[in-house]
């Protein structure tokens, strides 16, 4: 597998490159059916807006799933000084996102840029700077613009609503890593699309039916809710694996989530996917992740009745500035290889 991590990581920063936080997701779905479309797929657009392609092979279907939906924020308030109060969507968290550059979309889709920073935020003229703790009612965006008050920024049609997308400063270095905002998941996106790939270039004969979901609401919390194909009997959420205290899983791993906050993953197919990571000598770590939900989940919850599984790269430092390495993208891969064929 490891002549499709080229690929993957084209793909990867490719994704990377278009912003799409939650609800603000069809630019990035519009390239991932084409390039679907272009591996010789025929991949269907849900209502909700996410991806789903039937990959081949017949009987016991397996839905595998990945979300490129990422972490954002939306305009709440325009100030009196122009300046943007933001709400965020997701998980974004105030504490890591002071002092990043962002876009902020129109909703007639133009794009302005500007920056997140503390309100007050010269340490030379505020001596609470340090001792001020960070949250969504005193950080804001400056805009990149000539504007001086909120009727200015609404003459560039900027509004309550209009999403803010921060620039994920994506980098991939020498000795492998991978180091962005929003791998969590469009990494794994992007090891699906590398899973396509090879599915297709060596004619693989699938043992069983197997779908790809691609979801774009999995930050909220409802992105694998609907859309799953009727013959379904398994469900495989392709996501970030946990790296940090506690956690036995590096950045160079496939780590295996044995459970996470809302309860085990279904027996069967955790013990599958370690038997199969064992068997093809394949570097993996099971662990118990304390603050997680998956796709995966969120299907069970709306009353999908099939089995299910988590696995996906290591990554360090979730919901903030994340870090992965290649080993562990060809790590997934090989195990999604190992274990659907």
């Amino acid at each position: 597998m490891e002549q499709y991590m080229d690929y993957v990581l084209e793909q990867l920063q490719r994704l990377l490159s278009i912003d799409s936080p939650s609800g603000f997701t069809e630019k990035v779905t519009d390239y991932l059916a084409e390039e679907y479309t272009r591996l010789g797929y025929a991949p269907v657009k849900t209502a909700k807006g996410g991806v789903v392609v039937n990959l081949g092979g017949k009987d016991d279907a397996i839905l595998v799933m990945a979300h490129t939906d990422t972490l954002g924020a939306m305009v709440s308030e325009i100030k009196a000084n122009g300046r943007l109060r933001i709400t965020p969507v997701g998980g974004l968290n105030a504490n890591n996102v002071e002092t990043e550059n962002c876009r902020i979309y129109t909703l007639e889709g133009n794009c302005y840029e500007g920056t997140v920073q503390l309100a007050d935020a010269s340490c030379h003229v505020n001596g609470n700077y340090q001792h001020t703790e960070r949250t969504f009612d005193n950080i804001e965006v400056l805009l990149d613009a000539n504007v001086k008050d909120k009727e200015e920024v609404k003459k560039l049609g900027i509004e309550n609503g209009s999403f803010v997308c921060l620039d994920p400063r994506t980098r991939i270095t020498e000795s492998g890593y991978i180091k962005s905002r929003f791998l969590d998941d469009k990494l794994s996106t992007a090891i699906l699309l590398g899973y396509a790939k090879y599915v297709k270039e060596q004619s693989v004969v699938l043992s069983r039916r197997v779908y790809h979901h691609i979801t774009v609401f999995e930050e909220t919390g409802h992105g694998a809710c609907a859309s799953v194909p009727a013959d379904v009997t398994e469900l495989l959420s392709v996501d970030m694996g946990c790296v940090g205290a506690g956690l036995e899983c590096t950045e160079k791993q496939v780590s295996i989530c044995v459970k996470d906050s809302r309860g085990p993953y279904h027996q069967k197919c955790v013990h599958a996917l370690i038997s199969a990571a064992r068997e093809n000598k394949i570097d993996y770590a099971a662990d118990v992740y304390p603050f997680y939900g998956s796709d995966a989940d969120a299907a069970l919850g709306a009353g999908i009745d099939a089995r299910h599984g988590l696995i996906g790269p290591g990554v360090y430092a979730s919901h903030g500035y994340e870090r992965s390495h290649r080993d562990g993208a060809l790590n997934t891969l090989r195990l999604l290889q190992a274990y659907i064929g």
